[in-house]
């Protein structure tokens, strides 16, 4: 009688091998805690200078097993006490009144792995250069989600447009244009507006302006304008720092907020457009997400560097005052722009307390390294450098952070949404 035995032809399948990555896994040839220190500080060092924006919060770290929310508290402020005293009468007295908002933290992170192999007992240069790289992109991850954060605020004020020395006010994004620049008129009127509701400044004499250096370049024409160098107190100047103005100190960063054109909708035309027109037809999707009717009333769609006011739009049509924006073929792109200029500027004007953020110390951001011998497969032909971080930012005082909306117009028709 034969023996039969039952054959797994699966065992012969291709195989599409996953690294387990296991949070619990060890290792003796891992990384010494000395290391790990080493490799900790290079990440935070690397994206401390990318964390402009986080700067001048209220600072919360992140406590272990809290929880996935965080609580921001602040004192309300007393009333007058008009009342005259009676001589040997103590007055009643105010009760202290704690006033507390709460925001969600969320994980964020990534990771590269490195092929080579890499010896773990010794700092690698390619190891390290990979860390300070991860390092960077933690910084302008978490810099940018407190940005967003901030820049999602409803207290603005809109730089006025110009015709010679006539002031216009502008009263929404969609009507800047060219001239609507960043003076130093419109940062006092922003200032007195702080000051009017007694918001405290940051260092006790400033507010702090967060500038990107396109619209900087604008500002920074005024002859009152005062660089760093300038100042009598120089020990403390803040990252990135690059001026003051009408008492605020200016702090220069690439990823201040640009609200540029939207992109993604085409010409959905066979035959395209010529000559003077006041409707265009469209497919795809507006940064990924399907137009709704009338949602871009009011913005300006660019064609061939050519802008016109929208004035109306269906989900596949686009209407406008009479333009000619040339020839203008089938499954060209249309760009919808924010106003006539092109791209808006923010410029964040802060006061103590207007808002309140996470800490990237004391476990907010950390420094993750798997070794071959833990992920890198059967052969150990890989190892891991990455990075996680809980973060969030808030909001607490909506009058103390106001946001100055401009134009450039050297700059507007080319910059891009970041």
């Amino acid at each position: 009688m034969k023996n039969l035995f039952k054959l797994n032809l699966q065992l012969f399948a291709a195989s599409d091998y996953t690294p387990d990555y296991n949070p619990n896994a060890t290792s003796s040839e891992g990384l010494s805690a000395e290391m790990k220190t080493f490799y900790d500080k290079v990440l935070l060092k690397a994206a401390k200078p990318n964390l402009v924006h986080d700067q001048f919060g209220q600072e919360r770290n992140i406590p272990k097993h809290g929880g996935k929310k965080i609580e921001f508290r602040m004192f309300k402020g007393l009333s007058k006490a008009l009342k005259p005293l009676t001589e040997g009468i103590p007055p009643k007295g105010k009760s202290l009144t704690v006033t507390s908002q709460e925001a969600t933290v969320s994980q964020y992170g990534d990771y590269a792995a490195l092929t080579d192999v890499i010896d773990l007992t010794a700092i690698d240069d390619t190891f390290a250069e990979t860390v300070g790289l991860m390092g960077d992109q933690a910084g302008l991850t978490l810099d940018t989600i407190t940005r967003n954060i901030l820049n999602s605020g409803t207290n603005v004020s809109f730089a006025s447009k110009w015709s010679g020395s006539t002031e216009i006010p502008v009263l929404k994004r969609g009507d800047l244009d060219n001239t609507s620049v960043l003076k130093v008129d419109t940062v006092n009127q922003v200032v007195a507006k702080l000051r009017s509701v007694n918001a405290k400044p940051i260092d006790g004499k400033y507010y702090v302006g967060i500038i990107h250096p396109q619209n900087a370049y604008e500002i920074m024409r005024d002859p009152d304008w005062r660089e760093p160098h300038q100042y009598v107190d120089t020990e403390n100047i803040y990252l990135g720092e690059i001026g003051k103005i009408g008492g605020v100190r200016f702090v220069e960063s690439s990823e201040a907020k640009i609200f540029g054109p939207e992109k993604g909708l085409l010409i959905n035309n066979a035959e395209g457009y010529t000559g003077r027109i006041t409707s265009v037809a469209f497919d795809g999707k507006l940064e990924g997400v399907d137009v709704e009717a009338s949602a871009l009333v009011g913005k300006y769609i660019r064609l061939n560097g050519v802008t016109a006011k929208i004035t109306a739009n269906t989900t596949s049509t686009i209407t406008f005052t009479e333009t000619d924006f040339g020839t203008v073929a089938d499954d060209d792109e249309i760009e919808i722009c924010p106003c006539a200029a092109g791209a808006v500027y923010s410029t964040l004007i802060i006061a103590k307390d207007a808002y309140g953020k996470t800490s990237v110390e004391g476990g907010g951001l950390k420094t993750i390294i798997k070794t071959a011998k833990e992920v890198g497969g059967p052969l150990e032909q890989f190892g891991t450098v990455g990075w996680k971080a809980l973060k969030t930012a808030k909001i607490l005082m909506p009058d103390y952070l106001v946001r100055i909306e401009s134009t450039s117009p050297r700059f507007s028709a080319t910059a891009e949404n970041n």
